[in-house]
């Protein structure tokens, strides 16, 4: 009997570790099958965002082309009168063309008051007027002219031979005018505001000159750069051979 019981015990043993491993390899498929699943998911949603990113790069690449084609069939229509804008506009930003704008002028004239007799005469430092042309292109100026001569960025202010000078131009006639154009009126105000605590005028008053400043105007015109542009450095770049 006891050893039929050992028989019947170490049966039922052998059938529940059977069952456990086949619940255990179901369960291990089950889990596989599971994964799989969920990498063909990420798959084809990594698949669905790179086909959206293709389509987007082809629209952006059309509306390139449409673009390029519209400006070829214009300047063919126009025999060229978009690269003439284009040109014209260049040469407006360089300063080689007259321009007008709201701005302010500066008013530059002898303190007769404190010139003692047989002083020599009134003299301009460079180095003050450098320091003006900066503070005003830092609060928002587009345009500068000293005595009509317009400044650029190959301008040169310096003492020659014991005279100011712009681009070679003497600095001799008085009152002096400084004209300043700003891109809108919001800018000229700014511009006109901060002349008002500027430091500058001191400098100025330091060698016995008196510098007013205009309310802000609707209309200024600043004339083109008369001399010529000297360009270093540069060379014809070779068109590659298709």
């Amino acid at each position: 009997m006891k050893k039929k019981n050992k028989i019947m015990f170490f049966l039922i043993t052998i059938l529940a570790g059977f069952m456990l491993a086949i619940q255990f390899n179901t369960t291990h498929q089950e889990n596989n099958l599971a994964d799989d699943t969920s990498d063909l998911w990420e798959l084809r949603q990594q698949y669905l965002s790179e086909k959206e990113l293709e389509t987007y790069f082809h629209q952006q690449i059309r509306q390139s082309e449409d673009k390029i084609a519209q400006y070829e069939t214009e300047r063919h229509n126009r025999n060229g009168q978009v690269l003439q804008d284009t040109l014209n506009e260049l040469k407006k930003e360089a300063g080689l063309k007259e321009i007008s704008g709201p701005g302010i002028i500066l008013s530059i004239t002898p303190a007769y008051e404190y010139i003692t007799p047989g002083q020599s005469k009134v003299y301009i430092s460079p180095d003050v007027l450098r320091k003006l042309i900066n503070e005003l292109n830092m609060y928002g100026a587009k345009a500068i002219s000293i005595a009509d001569q317009r400044i650029i960025s190959t301008t040169t202010i310096r003492n020659i031979q014991g005279e100011t000078k712009v681009d070679g131009y003497p600095l001799r006639k008085f009152p002096l005018e400084i004209k300043i154009i700003a891109n809108d009126h919001e800018t000229v105000k700014k511009l006109y505001n901060q002349m008002q605590i500027s430091t500058v005028p001191d400098d100025f008053f330091i060698d016995n000159l008196k510098v007013s400043i205009s309310e802000p105007q609707e209309e200024i015109i600043i004339p083109a750069y008369s001399s010529s542009v000297s360009v270093n450095h540069m060379q014809t770049v070779k068109e590659e051979r298709k």
